[in-house]
């Protein structure tokens, strides 16, 4: 017999703990607060790049704003705030996307920004996110792109500089009725111009106790730990990387601060319903001909958990609880990841660098099985999600190959499908078993705690790769596509957006999840 359904209803909390949640696919942002009690300075610094697009290369002009700390301690995190990247493109690069059909623009960018302290560096990526932008046939192109940022820390008293370096701008390319272009998604890459201002120079934050004394606090000079340490063979390697800036790290008052990550939460062209999730997910995908595997970056991924119904075994000595819910990949607006890049040595010795996006092209589906005697409790989760594998660049041996602007795999990627009859086409397949006692922790995968999922995938051949008569497709399907490649992705805890309190250990303040996967091999 079936339970009734507003019988099994549990509290809210209760609900999203007991759901079921997956997707597909690097590091979260820190939420920038005020800047040190010392004070801040604003910075607003405009900066010449050169840009890679298909008619060749093109000059571009970014500026950056934030505010940063006119001073921090030794050890104390430096956090920027309200950063902003605008980058303006010429006419000539806009013609370039309106050749696709396009009449919007979404973006999203990445900006290296290079940290350093005495000669210790360290590298930390500012991500932003644009509003749409009507493409007009002709003139130049701005995108305005904000988002949160990870903070920097220096680990010894001494100047500590941030300075811009490479960018890459991520764009969803729309048609006029909304629907997506033809690419889809395109990777712009650019470069600092050589004759940039004090090399892309951002700002300069001291760190450690004003030497005049003006904060309160005794001069102090630089503890020989603190000093930089050059001899004749100059500072070991190790010593180096002790001292080397720390990107992102503990926020004050002990808080955990969240690392680098795309942004996760619901908006207006995807809101939240009563039994709303969201989560990250990463891990690698294996490519079995190159022996070598790809990190598929921070995904987010937003759900509408279904109802779960009940069915009692006929002595009522336990049952099964079967829950389908329904998702999407969510990056800026579209169904896809995050750009992510691979190198590997083609054919055994060339390397070969690719920048990827995996598109979801139909509907992400999750599928669980439990079965319980009220004491011991196994669940099995399905999660099946078509996925085309877009190139959105090429480097071969350090030479740029142009890979046009629809270079894909012909067909979504392909798992071995358990329930045939039911689940035709092609489409990933990935699988988590979670275990639980009543009153002990949970193993394997399961909601609350996150957990692997684990798949194999065939890569079809690919299709519209090349440009100006340069037909690139067999190179990566000799290169790329086959059967065989395992699969996995690690879920993070999910945030419970609908909750009426929603829980500040699995939810940010602004409705984002907390928690970050590590992915595993």
């Amino acid at each position: 017999m079936r339970g009734s359904r507003t019988a099994v209803r549990r509290p809210s909390r209760a609900r999203a703990r007991g759901a079921t949640i997956a997707a597909f696919a690097v590091l979260a942002a820190t939420v920038p607060a005020a800047a040190g009690a010392a004070g801040t300075r604003e910075v607003d610094t405009e900066l010449p790049y050169v840009c890679a697009f298909p008619s060749g290369q093109r000059p571009a002009t970014v500026r950056i704003s934030a505010a940063f700390p006119d001073r921090v301690a030794a050890g104390e995190p430096i956090r920027p705030a309200d950063v902003t990247t605008t980058v303006t493109f010429p006419a000539e690069a806009v013609a370039d996307l309106a050749a696709t059909g396009a009449a919007e623009v979404r973006a999203g960018t990445r900006l290296t920004v290079a940290v350093a302290q005495h000669d210790a560096t360290a590298e930390a990526t500012w991500r932003g996110t644009a509003q749409p932008v009507a493409l007009a046939p002709s003139g130049p192109l701005t995108l305005t792109a904000t988002g949160d940022v990870p903070t920097v820390t220096g680990r010894s008293a001494g100047e500590l500089t941030l300075s811009a370096a490479d960018l890459a701008v991520d764009l969803a390319l729309d048609t006029a009725d909304g629907s997506a272009a033809d690419p889809a998604a395109r990777t712009v890459t650019c470069a600092l111009a050589e004759d940039a201002a004090d090399h892309g120079l951002l700002a300069a934050v001291p760190v450690g106790p004003d030497p005049g004394g003006t904060d309160g606090s005794p001069s102090a000079s630089p503890s020989p730990s603190d000093a930089p340490e050059r001899q004749d063979g100059g500072e070991p390697a190790d010593r180096q990387r002790e001292r080397a800036p720390r990107v992102g790290g503990d926020a004050p008052g002990g808080t955990a601060a969240r690392p680098d990550a795309p942004p996760c939460r619901y908006d207006a062209r995807y809101p939240a319903g009563p039994m709303s999730l969201n989560a990250y997910i990463t891990g690698y995908a294996n490519v079995r001909k190159l022996k070598g595997a790809a990190l598929i970056p921070l995904t987010c991924t937003l759900i509408e958990q279904g109802e779960p119904e009940f069915e009692f075994y006929p002595d009522f000595s336990g049952g099964t609880i079967t829950q389908r819910s329904t998702g999407d990949l969510y990056n800026g607006g579209r169904t896809w990841s995050p750009p992510f890049e691979a190198t590997f040595l083609t054919f055994g010795f060339t390397p070969t660098t690719a920048t990827m996006v995996l598109e979801q092209t139909g509907p992400l589906t999750i599928d669980s099985l439990g079965a319980t005697d009220y004491v011991f409790t196994s669940t099995d989760t399905y999660v099946r999600v078509p996925l085309v594998l877009r190139v959105t660049s090429l480097t071969v041996n350090g030479t740029p190959l142009d890979v046009g602007p629809s270079c894909r795999t012909e067909k979504p990627l392909a798992s071995p499908e358990p329930d045939p009859a039911h689940h035709p086409g092609d489409h990933l397949v990935l699988h988590g078993r979670g275990e639980q006692v009543t009153g002990e922790p949970a193993t394997g995968y399961l909601l609350l705690s996150g957990g692997p999922l684990t798949g194999e995938v065939s890569i079809p051949a690919f299709t519209g790769c090349g440009a100006g008569g340069e037909n690139l497709d067999r190179l990566l399907t000799a290169s790329v596509s086959g059967p065989g490649n395992y699969v996995k992705q690690t879920q993070g805890q999910t945030c419970y957006v609908a909750a009426d309190v929603p829980n500040p250990d699995e939810c940010t303040t602004d409705l984002q999840p907390l928690r970050i996967p590590v992915p595993e091999r």
